[in-house]
């Protein structure tokens, strides 16, 4: 749906399908980030637990327990070794919920810290990882429980426009941090 709305016209937009595969994303996730050396990176994905749009503030390294769809799992249990323990997104994720929220769209948005310790978490950590925080998770809800694929399509737009927007403005701030 995104695809179909598009993005503002001085951005670039490439949509990719990432299986729920370990392995994969820990090729896919890098090659990707060299491939295209983008600005941001937003992770969607679908979680039959939310009712709402939520907004992950971080990455998690550790706890990665259960299958994918090949029925394999990390040995390590986790997705960077000796990587640090959590991973905070660059974008300030509250600031964006508020802005969102006041645009008056017919979905609600969230913010959570805890993307699940699922392939999503595993997902966003490795992208985090690999971008020094310049990447964001959206957890959407399944399709029709309650929005509808219009209603996630305008949603993600907004969301993500106001992401760019953030981190535009936020860019010195941003350098400063990552020199140390």
């Amino acid at each position: 749906e995104l695809e179909k709305l598009g993005l503002r016209d001085d951005v670039d937009l490439h949509v990719y399908e990432v299986p729920v595969e370990y392995q994969t994303v820990q090729r896919l996730i890098p090659a990707l980030w060299k491939k295209h050396s983008p600005q941001l990176v937003v992770h969607v994905g679908v979680s039959g637990m939310a009712t709402t749009v939520t907004l992950e503030k971080r990455g998690h390294n550790v706890g990665y327990k259960g299958l994918d769809n090949c029925r394999f799992c990390p040995g390590s249990q986790c997705c960077v070794e000796g990587g640090p323990e959590c991973i905070d997104s660059v974008i300030d994720m509250d600031t964006v919920c508020r802005r969102v929220s006041a645009l008056g769209l017919d979905v609600t948005v969230t913010i959570s810290k805890d993307a699940g310790r699922y392939l999503c978490d595993f997902t966003y950590y490795t992208s985090l990882y690999q971008s020094r925080g310049r990447s964001a998770f959206v957890h959407v809800p399944p399709l029709g429980k309650p929005y509808s694929a219009e209603q996630l399509g305008r949603a993600l737009q907004a969301i993500i426009e106001e992401m760019l927007d953030v981190l535009e403005h936020s860019e010195d701030k941003i350098n400063c941090q990552h020199e140390h």
